[in-house]
């Protein structure tokens, strides 16, 4: 795919939703990072249902630690992994209290360097919550890419280098919410809804649904 069909596809994606975000809920960097953490083989809804009770009770790291492993796989439990996934939220929320004053960093390694927080989460912090022009690949964009031709790549790191190489610069900031969300509703697994696409006709997807 050319630079210019791949302008042509974000000029329509940011026209159709110019200040596209995350669908998880959350007011601050923290609650954002544990909505990341808990979305892992989740989806949104089931980790903003457990959010809206979660945070109004505990929503720093302090408040967290305070309440408790116990009481935290109590408000996740809806959760898959949830057991996994509250052990690395208190260990991340001490980390978070001893070493960054409670504070989420803006540091890819020391974002890495928390428990249950990977590459892609770490791209999602410095993307969603500081505006970094960083784009997380999950499952979602991994397929997007490779089907449309935006990116195509064997791995998702290999994904990601070729999104960050090939995205123009003016589309970098918002690309991984337009690719998610296009994943999400359009372009899905099983059967994408190629005849309701807006970049139907600069995909170069050659077994296109009718």
């Amino acid at each position: 795919m050319n630079k210019e069909k791949r302008s042509a596809i974000f000029t329509i994606l940011q026209e159709a939703n110019p200040h596209p975000t995350t669908e998880l809920v959350y007011k601050t960097p923290f609650e954002l990072l544990i909505a990341v953490i808990l979305s892992a083989q989740a989806t949104d809804i089931s980790v903003n249902k457990a959010t809206s009770k979660l945070y109004p009770v505990a929503n720093t790291p302090k408040a967290i630690l305070e309440l408790g492993e116990k009481a935290l796989i109590k408000y996740v439990k809806t959760i898959g992994l949830y057991n996994t996934k509250s052990k690395n939220i208190i260990k991340t929320c001490q980390i978070l209290l001893e070493q960054h004053n409670s504070t989420v960093p803006e540091d890819r390694a020391a974002l890495e360097a928390l428990p249950g927080v990977g590459r892609k989460t770490a791209n999602v912090i410095l993307n969603t919550a500081f505006g970094h022009p960083t784009i997380a690949v999950d499952t979602h964009i991994f397929r997007v890419s490779n089907r449309t031709g935006i990116a195509p790549g064997k791995t998702v790191l290999e994904v990601e280098k070729k999104l960050l190489k090939f995205v123009p610069d003016a589309f970098k900031k918002d690309a991984h919410h337009w690719l998610i969300l296009h994943g999400r509703y359009t372009c899905k697994a099983r059967k994408p809804e190629c005849p309701d696409c807006i970049i139907r006709e600069l995909c170069e997807y050659k077994q296109k649904t009718k």
